[in-house]
């Protein structure tokens, strides 16, 4: 099965600093990632991972790849892979990730696209639903300094 690009659009009410701040502070990712922190130089070609509470304790990574773009406050993108937790051939199953904030009027509208899905990526239809739940906490957050609660 082929699987289409995942893009998604919303538009927050604060600056693209504010916006960025949330996805690259430990502060930030812990409230809008389920409290999984995001380890990473930024680097082109660095690692990153989003390590929280799961399936292997505190320290379980969710999330992990390598950092592809980075632009203070304007663009990040990276390689996406499952945790070895979830996926037992979590290295082979690669997407990528690529955030752009633009700034309209006193707002910031943040571009989301995961693409790069490999056939039948098992995580296709959990990501599809996740993601507007982690950029409504994002919008949330940023807006109020709260989270939404899903009922977890």
């Amino acid at each position: 099965m082929n699987l289409t690009d995942l893009t998604f659009e919303i538009y927050i009410g604060a600056e693209p600093e504010a916006v960025w701040n949330v996805f690259v502070s430990e502060e930030g990712t812990k409230a809008i990632f389920f409290g999984s922190a995001l380890q990473s130089t930024f680097e082109i070609g660095a690692p990153y991972q989003y390590v929280g509470p799961g399936n292997d304790g505190d320290e379980t990574v969710h999330v992990y790849g390598k950092v592809l773009e980075f632009e203070p406050n304007k663009r990040m993108s990276y390689t996406e892979h499952p945790g070895p937790s979830y996926r037992e051939n979590h290295a082979e199953l690669e997407t990528r990730v690529t955030m752009t904030l633009d700034k309209v009027g006193d707002c910031t509208k943040l571009t989301l696209v995961n693409d790069q899905w490999p056939e039948n990526h098992p995580s296709y239809e959990n990501t599809k639903a996740s993601w507007p739940m982690i950029l409504s906490n994002v919008k949330s957050y940023v807006e109020t300094g709260k989270t939404l609660n899903f009922g977890w």
